[in-house]
Order: C-alpha cells, then sequence, then structure tokens
C-alpha cells in the first residue's frame, strides 16, 4: 500500500521529467515563408531555427509544415493533419499569401481564429507569427489585415511574435531575386530575432 502510495505521488514528477528528458516536436505550420522556398534544404527557416535551438542545448525537433502559395484557408483546412499527434507545440505562419491576393481580413481572422482555438483545444502551445499587408494595398485594407495578429493574440493569450519579415523585408540583399523570398542571410536573421519567442514556447511544453 505504502509502495503504491508512493508511486501515485511521483507520477506527477516522472511525467515532467519524462517531457523534460524526451525530444520536444514543434510544428511549423505556414506557408512559402515556412517551406523554405528556392532554398537548399539546410537553408529554410526550419532546419536553420532547428539547428539554433539545439546549439542553444534544446533537445528539440522542428517538423516543416509549410506550404507554398498556401492561404489561412489552406492552412485550416490541413491542420489536422499537418499537425500529428507527437506535436508538443506549434508555430504559426500563415496570412502573407491573403494579403498579397486582397483576401477579405474578416476571412483570415476567421481562419486564424479557427487554427487557434482548435490547437488550444487540443492543448498545444502555440506562438502566432504576424504579418503586415503590403502598402500598396491601401491603408483601409491595412489597418484591418494588421490589426488581425495582435488581437488575436491577446484575445487567446497566445505567444505572439509581431512581424515574422522583421528586418528581412523590402531588404534586396536579404532577400530572392522576387525581393519576396528571404535567402539564406535573411532567414538567418528572421531565425535569430524570433529565437527568444520560441524559446518561450519550449517552456510553455516543459
Amino acid at each position: 500500500m505504502l509502495l503504491a502510495a508512493a508511486v501515485w505521488l511521483a507520477h506527477p514528477a516522472m511525467a515532467s521529467a519524462d517531457k523534460a528528458a524526451r525530444e520536444i516536436e514543434i510544428v511549423a505550420l505556414g506557408d512559402s515563408l515556412t517551406a523554405g522556398y528556392g532554398l537548399s534544404p539546410r537553408d529554410g527557416f526550419v532546419p536553420q531555427l532547428q539547428a539554433a535551438l539545439r546549439q542553444r542545448g534544446h533537445h528539440v525537433r522542428v517538423l516543416n509544415a509549410g506550404v507554398s502559395g498556401d492561404t489561412s484557408s489552406g492552412g485550416r483546412a490541413r491542420l489536422e493533419w499537418s499537425v500529428p499527434p507527437s506535436a508538443d507545440a506549434v508555430i504559426v505562419e500563415l496570412g502573407a499569401n491573403d494579403a498579397l491576393r486582397g483576401v477579405n481580413p474578416s476571412i483570415t481572422r476567421e481562419n486564424l481564429t479557427a487554427i487557434i482555438t482548435t490547437l488550444q483545444g487540443r492543448q498545444l502551445p502555440t506562438l502566432l507569427a504576424g504579418m503586415y499587408a503590403p502598402p500598396n494595398l491601401g491603408a483601409a485594407y491595412g489597418d484591418q489585415f494588421n490589426s488581425i495578429y495582435p488581437e488575436l493574440a491577446d484575445a487567446y493569450d497566445t505567444l505572439y511574435y509581431p512581424f515574422f519579415l522583421d528586418g528581412v523585408a523590402a531588404q534586396k540583399h536579404l532577400n530572392l531575386a522576387d525581393r519576396i523570398h528571404p535567402n539564406r542571410a535573411g532567414i538567418e536573421i528572421i531565425v535569430s530575432k524570433i529565437l527568444p519567442t520560441v524559446e518561450k514556447l519550449i517552456l510553455q511544453v516543459k
């Protein structure tokens, strides 16, 4: 009886230790910016982020669930099979293609809301990476679109990184010839800037 009681009391601590010891699985759910469009397999966001985290002592594996050209609607449609049961946390990087195509911001908001609430229903810590609308779409569109990310992060109390392309957008030397997708050096900057927030995500898992 005493042995059984001891095992019962130790169980939460044992579970916590097990999670800390095993490899943490982070899914990066996104579009071409996550997928590594135009880059070699080792130069994209996912491999560079995984390498940076491991260099800082984190026992993690980052899964690439990025699909080039994907909108928030596409990400929502494939959410269940893109984020496997083994996932411990998710980085959501979607919406850039919505803005490029002039999708109604209310649709983007609805899709991102559904993604966040679904992940929270699965008790998966989530990091929402923000995006800004291109200025050529006008101030009214920009205001509606740009407010989506901080407002959702606040409403659903999720980790938030304001602008995925911070320090890289519109910098010719940090992007491919299309001036939209980051090159290897651009991805390196993105990873260095988002890294502290991803480490907060890992702490939520632990």
